[in-house]
């Protein structure tokens, strides 16, 4: 079991769908990036806020494992944790349909920052709490 820190619930809207009647597959980062922003929010940070102050987190590189397709009107729930790999936050992310609880996505999103255009060694994750 994952020791997630923060979870979102969301629903599929129609539009995000292909012809093939599921979600599609850009669309998950959507979700993901939104999570992340609602996390952030949780804990007193927002990306505006801390672009004003400088500090820029910006998404290095993302992995995703489809697992299960979400289709229109799905209810479902954004998971994570985090983890500090040297200069990097990692976010961990799953994506659950919640009216089954199966195992829809698995994501790893790595960020780093830039502090006034210089690549921070990762000492501001400490200091924003995240």
């Amino acid at each position: 079991m994952q020791d997630y820190i923060f979870e979102i619930q969301l629903k599929v809207r129609d539009y995000e769908c292909d012809l093939q009647g599921v979600v599609n597959n850009a669309v998950y980062q959507g979700y993901l990036e939104h999570a992340r922003h609602e996390y952030l929010l949780s804990k007193a940070n927002s990306f505006k806020e801390l672009t004003e102050k400088g500090i820029l987190l910006m998404v290095s590189r993302i992995e995703m494992d489809f697992k299960r397709s979400l289709t229109s009107r799905d209810h479902f729930a954004v998971k994570l944790r985090t983890e500090r790999q040297g200069v990097k936050l990692v976010f961990f992310q799953d994506i659950f349909r919640l009216s089954d609880d199966a195992l829809c996505l698995k994501a790893k999103v790595e960020v780093i920052a830039k502090i006034n255009d210089k690549l921070s060694r990762g000492e501001v994750f400490d200091h924003l709490d995240i």
